[in-house]
Formats: structure tokens, C-alpha cells, sequence
């Protein structure tokens, strides 16, 4: 980004955090503490990231936001207010009875609020369910959730991680706010998460770790963090040249491309490069079978499921794009 686009967020984030303290001022309750620390995470997601739509809060097409640690809305509220949902006034009546900002964020009342939140856990999981909508549906849209350290002490979010790595959700970002306090003090002290990368990455998460107030840094995550469909292909030893020739596509259109398909097909070719090269190796069929069998194993897949796509004009596309 150029000095002035990183001058305007920098304001953009100031604003954010005024409102955090001006809605909290006006509640006379709240926790302002995890709004402000996450007030320049929400300012690049709304202004520099995410394709939202303030005149269009339900566009189906838009990319999510779940605040998984729900709580923490003032900040989340103040950025919506300037991305242009509804009035800035709004913030003076924070927690009012009657009023449409709540102590924690309320999908049905708020708009630009994707996701009702408040009991620590959920939200990630909730971010999951779409971001697995999105694959089933073929549809395109990212899901993002901020998440607290002190959050992450539920084993909800662990079971989510879990979830999110079984069903490769390659279109979902997790951010954590590693601000170390909770409600109850410090998060090493309470009940310690550390080292939450490391856990992160046992789950199977591309993992980068940065300062949270560096725009800079923010924008280098993310651009990281699209790329790892491919990183994740790479990491399996997985051809992406021959994969992108076979399917007559560029690198850049490959992202675009759901993990699951692209990693299938990707085995598909390879498992049939793999028997053709292999053709003139063996002298009966049996060998050959023996043979089949093995490379489908490698690949984590039976024979059958392997079948409908080893045939006459398959293999004669591999050898045209994969073998000369």
C-alpha cells in the first residue's frame, strides 16, 4: 500500500478506537481493554480487505465477519459506523434498552453484523459452518473471525480448528488477538494457551505470527494467508505446474479454485502418471493390478474410486500436457 492509503487507515483506526471509548463512556459498562487492542485488524478487514457492501448488508455474494470474541463489539461497531451501516450517534446510546447496539453483537438487529456472538467459542465455529457453506454452494466468498487469546482456552475452538483442517477450509482466516489479558488478568497466568501458533499449525494451519497494529504486517499476513491453497498442495509434493497446465488454468486463477477439487485432481493426474509410466514396466496384468493398487494407496484412494477416471481420452491428456 502507498503512504497516503496507509495514512487514511491509520486515521480510520484512530476513529475506531474514539468510538470504542465514546460508546463505553455512554454505556457506563463494556469492555473497551480488547476493542482498542483490536481496533486496526477491524479497520484493514473493512477497509482494505474484505468486499462488503454498506448499502447491501445481506448481499449474498459479500465476504463474512464473525467476532468470535463478541464482546469486544464497541470497536467493531465504531468501524462499521464509518464504513457507513448506520449513524455514527448510534455509539451515545451503546447498551441502552431499546437501542440497536448491544452489548454483543446481534445479527438480527445490526446491520453488517454476520453473526450473533457473545459465548466464547461459538463464533469460530459459526465461521466454520460458512465458510463450508461457501465450498458447498460454489460460491467465492471469504470468511474471516477474530478470535482472543483468553478465548482460546475453550476447547470449542479447538474442535472448530479441527473441522476447519478436516474440511480443509482453505477459505476461511482466523485472526487471533494475542493482547494477553482476559477478564480474569494475564492469559499466561490464568490458564496459559501458549504457544498458540504452534497448536495453530498442529491443526494444519498456515500460521503467520505479526504485530496486530502494523498495517504493513496485516497486509503481508493476508496476502500469505491467500496463498496457501497453494502452499498447502506444495507441502504434499503436489505438482502445481502440472496441475495448471492439465487443467488450463494460470497460478493466479488456481486460488480461485476450491482446495478440495484442486488437491482430488491433482491425485487423479498424478496417480495416472504414475500407471503410465508404469505401463511398460510390467508384463501381466496381475503385476499391473499389484501395481494400481499400490499408487492408489499412495494417494488415499480405492481402486473404484479411481476407475471412472482412468480411461482412453484421460490418459491421453496426460501424456499430452504431463509426460512430453
Amino acid at each position: 500500500m502507498d503512504s497516503s492509503e496507509l495514512r487514511q487507515l491509520r486515521i480510520l483506526a484512530a476513529k475506531s478506537r474514539l468510538g470504542a471509548i465514546l460508546g463505553t463512556y455512554h454505556a457506563k459498562s463494556g469492555h473497551p481493554g480488547g476493542s482498542l487492542s483490536a481496533a486496526d485488524i477491524f479497520t484493514y478487514l473493512y477497509f482494505k480487505e474484505m468486499n462488503v457492501d454498506p448499502a447491501n448488508p445481506g448481499w449474498a455474494d459479500r465476504d463474512r465477519f464473525v467476532l468470535s470474541k463478541g464482546h469486544c463489539c464497541p470497536s467493531l461497531y465504531a468501524t462499521l459506523a464509518l464504513k457507513g451501516y448506520f449513524d455514527w450517534n448510534e455509539l451515545t446510546v451503546l447498551r441502552h434498552i431499546g437501542a440497536m447496539l448491544q452489548g454483543h453483537p446481534d445479527m438480527k438487529k445490526t446491520p453488517g453484523v454476520d453473526m450473533s456472538t457473545g459465548s466464547l467459542g461459538q463464533g469460530i465455529s459459526a465461521a466454520c459452518g460458512m465458510a463450508l457453506a461457501a465450498k458447498l454452494d460454489g460460491k467465492d466468498y471469504r470468511t474471516y473471525t477474530l478470535l482472543g487469546d483468553g478465548e482460546v482456552e475453550e476447547g470449542q475452538v479447538w474442535e472448530a480448528c479441527m473441522f476447519a483442517s478436516h474440511y480443509k477450509l482453505d477459505n476461511l482466516c482466523v485472526i487471533v488477538d494475542n493482547n494477553g489479558l482476559q477478564i480474569d488478568g494475564e492469559v499466561a497466568k490464568v490458564m496459559s494457551p501458549y504457544p498458540i501458533d504452534e497448536k495453530l499449525k498442529g491443526f494444519g494451519f498456515h500460521v503467520e505470527a505479526i504485530n496486530g497494529h502494523n498495517f504493513e504486517q496485516i497486509e503481508a499476513a493476508l496476502d500469505l494467508e491467500m496463498q496457501s491453497m497453494e502452499n498447502q498442495l506444495a507441502r504434499q509434493g503436489l505438482n502445481l505446474d502440472m496441475y495448471c497446465s492439465f487443467m488450463g488454468i494460470t497460478r493466479e486463477q488456481l486460488h480461485e479454485e476450491s482446495y478440495p477439487a484442486a488437491e482430488a485432481n491433482l491425485r487423479r493426474i498424478a496417480a495416472v502418471e504414475e500407471i503410465v509410466k508404469l505401463e511398460n514396466l510390467f508384463a501381466s496384468e496381475q503385476e499391473m493390478g499389484e501395481a494400481i493398487a499400490l499408487i492408489c494407496r499412495r494417494n488415499n484412494m480405492t481402486v473404484e474410486q479411481f476407475k471412472p477416471y482412468y480411461n482412453a481420452e484421460f490418459e491421453a491428456a496426460v501424456r499430452r500436457t504431463v509426460l512430453t
